[in-house]
């Protein structure tokens, strides 16, 4: 049986390797960190978190939720160590990052059918084999040409952005109360309540501040669904407030009242020593951000352990060059998996590395790859990549829109949304049920 590559060592990588060694299949693993540095990344280990610590919403029934369902029954190991590294966010699903990075490091180092190489490869071929392609958004230069050539068509990227993260003995705690939005969960963030005084100064100073020059060269092509605070800013007066900074659900303990607007912030770690501010990715200069930031109730003393920072992502236009299996067209023995086949979002990210794991370990064993059901989560976050408009791709989270509808009958007759959306759920889950027997097999 022959040997499968696997290039990245982030999210995707990791999960793809363990898939393949759970079957049996020898693997090397290649990541360029220490060797070469990225923007964005802070250490060695694998699946390092860059943005944020939070794998988003894990209400039973919802798409995020649904799509780490799948994962956790067909043996996702990220999302194992999810669990094990989880710290409190109401009904989401965040994780302390460097312990996440450091257990994943730590199962892949010590399974002897993965062979870990810390180095960078700069091109493909065929005639070595099977080989994943799970370098993620900051695919060296190098690798991004060997890319183009391979496919024959042009790099598509966006640009994509970090939250600042602030040390928790530095908020002001009279300031401040904690709160889950809607009581969902426990009360996990701690929100920085403003009146509208306090919100139209932020604002007018945010507008005002200066943003990191850009190169001529490049295009900000931000992804809609990450923009900078100063963008959406830029886009009305009430912008913030009916999003990142959006008060509804949030009333505050110390007032029985609703607050103009609130910002939140989320347990960084399991120490629970730093926060991050939720939705708060930048553009802005360091001693601009410090400046506006400190303008928030509760942190006009702030100590920051890590600025907002901007940084491009690379991704391929995937429905010119994938099959659903994620194989490419032209050359299947290559396989694409990560934000760089074009999903958006850490557990989008692991769930490719997953079906790529999946597939490749088919190939080597002489088997038919069997693609993810159309009514999975997995599936359907394949066919959007797969058949989306190629003209204007763009990567996307999963969602309820992506899943596989109702009939019209159906959703006449059930009115609840609440119960359409476990119907469709149910009908995932019992698909994706059938989808493991066969390649199990």
């Amino acid at each position: 049986m022959e040997r499968i590559k696997i290039i990245g060592g982030g999210l995707a990588g990791p999960e793809a390797a363990w898939q393949c060694a759970r079957r049996g299949l020898a693997v090397d693993l290649y990541e360029m960190r220490p060797v070469k540095k990225t923007p964005a990344h802070e250490t060695e280990d694998f699946a390092e978190l860059v943005c944020s610590n939070s794998l988003k919403s894990d209400s039973e029934n919802t798409a995020p939720w649904l799509l780490k369902e799948e994962m956790r029954r067909t043996g996702s190991l990220l999302m194992d160590i999810a669990r094990e590294t989880a710290v409190p966010a109401g009904h989401a699903l965040a994780v302390d990052r460097l312990e996440y990075a450091k257990k994943v490091t730590a199962a892949i180092e010590r399974e002897p059918r993965i062979t870990v190489h810390r180095e960078e490869v700069t091109e493909i071929r065929e005639d070595e084999g099977i080989t994943i392609v799970a370098t993620g958004p900051l695919t060296s230069d190098a690798l991004a040409k060997e890319i183009v050539r391979l496919s024959g068509s042009e790099q598509l990227y966006f640009y994509d952005s970090i939250s600042p993260i602030v040390e928790a003995d530095s908020i002001d705690s009279e300031k401040v109360y904690k709160a889950a939005r809607y009581d969902k969960g426990t009360a996990d963030y701690i929100n920085c309540p403003m009146s509208e005084e306090e919100y139209n100064r932020f604002m007018d100073a945010l507008v005002e501040a200066q943003t990191v020059d850009s190169h001529e060269w490049e295009k900000l092509n931000y992804f809609e669904g990450c923009l900078p605070i100063e963008e959406i800013a830029r886009r009305g007066r009430d912008t913030l407030r009916f999003g990142p900074m959006k008060p509804v659900g949030l009333i505050n303990p110390k007032t029985g009242k609703m607050a103009y607007a609130v910002v939140q912030l989320r347990q960084e770690n399991l120490r629970a020593d730093s926060y991050n501010l939720v939705g708060f990715q930048n553009h802005l200069k360091f001693g601009e951000q410090a400046r506006v930031l400190r303008l928030i109730p509760g942190l006009e003393n702030a100590k920051f352990l890590r600025y907002g920072q901007i940084h491009r992502n690379t991704y391929i236009n995937a429905p010119t060059l994938l099959h659903e299996t994620l194989q490419m067209k032209q050359h299947t023995k290559v396989l694409f998996a990560g934000q760089i086949s074009g999903v958006e979002g850490y557990v989008e990210s692991i769930a490719t590395g997953l079906l790529a794991g999946v597939a490749a370990a088919a190939m080597a064993q002489d088997k038919e790859p069997i693609a993810a059901p159309r009514a999975t989560a997995l599936g359907s976050m394949v066919n959007y990549i797969c058949h989306a408009e190629a003209k204007n791709f763009q990567p996307a989270n999963i969602t309820f829109d992506l899943l596989e509808q109702l009939d019209e009958g159906t959703k006449r007759k059930v009115r609840d949304k609440k119960v359409r959306h476990k119907m469709v759920c149910d009908r995932a889950l019992a698909a994706l049920d059938e989808w493991l027997k066969s390649i199990e097999k």
